[in-house]
């Protein structure tokens, strides 16, 4: 019998404060649970702006404890609430002068299973991510959920094929992609890169952006939220580029173990050979 996963994700519009914005996302959440969903992701620092277009000190304000913060707390009680699993990123602090792009992992029993911290920080124009954010040091956790091994990349990450491998290596059967991507910038990659990491890798991908323009820059974020399956090819429709929309979407778990049969990538990988990718 196939193992399927009904999954959701929420690309939302800022609504100008936090308390809005988590609230929000909770009825997107319950809708979620309603439809029969098992698990969801938001988008990267879910319960605020994108406010990494200014390099400014006032947004540190944004940053919070994961998991003993307002909204890791809050989103645990949905989690209980809805019976659903939560991926949940949000700007933390860890103590004064550290602070990671991170998204808290929440079991459907309302459990903190762990976080991943984004790994590879950018700095250009409209993403002067660096003035923020310290690059992650928890490596690539793989989180055992109620629903299967779920893994997190956070947006700039979807980039380097090296986390997406670690991933896989680790177990993940579904990752995560939490974003903030704008129009002119790489509106070409968006449905170019994440298929190839869940075709190379050989499991399901959720990819999620930001909709809108914000109030701190130029930034056009374009949605078009998809998961995609380990063939690369897209489960159900791609999400509007322009309005918030929550995607549910059934997930045949039993796909991944017949494609890595077929295909046999992680058989055939060769570590012996690959000492010159780490080298600096």
């Amino acid at each position: 019998m196939a193992n399927v996963v009904r999954a959701a994700l929420v690309q939302a519009t800022w609504t100008g404060d936090t308390a809005t914005m988590v609230a929000k996302h909770e009825e997107h959440a319950r809708e979620a649970a309603r439809q029969g969903a098992r698990i969801i992701g938001f988008q990267e620092v879910f319960n605020a702006p994108y406010f990494c277009q200014v390099q400014e000190p006032e947004h540190y304000r944004w940053a919070e404890p994961v998991p003993d913060g307002p909204t890791v707390r809050r989103m645990r009680d949905l989690a209980r609430e809805t019976g659903m699993v939560l991926v949940v990123p949000v700007f933390e602090v860890e103590q004064s002068g550290f602070y990671y792009n991170t998204a808290a992992v929440i079991d459907a029993d309302g459990s903190y299973l762990g976080k991943y911290r984004k790994h590879h920080i950018p700095q250009v124009k409209g993403f002067w991510e660096k003035y923020y954010f310290k690059p992650g040091n928890l490596g690539w956790p793989v989180f055992d959920t109620a629903v299967g091994k779920v893994g997190v990349y956070i947006c700039y990450d979807r980039h380097f094929p090296e986390g997406w491998r670690q991933l896989g290596l680790n177990g993940a059967q579904l990752v995560y992609n939490p974003s903030a991507t704008h129009r002119g910038l790489s509106a070409h990659l968006w449905q170019l890169e994440q298929p190839a990491a869940a075709v190379a890798n050989e499991y399901f991908v959720a990819a999620i952006n930001r909709v809108g323009q914000e109030e701190y820059g130029d930034n056009d974020f374009y949605g078009t939220s998809y998961f995609v399956d380990p063939r690369g090819r897209f489960v159900g429709e791609v999400a509007s580029d322009k309005s918030e929309e929550l995607l549910v979407r059934d997930l045949d778990f039993g796909l991944i173990e017949d494609v890595r049969q077929q295909w046999a990538f992680y058989r055939d990988r060769r570590p012996d050979a690959y000492e010159g990718l780490v080298r600096p």
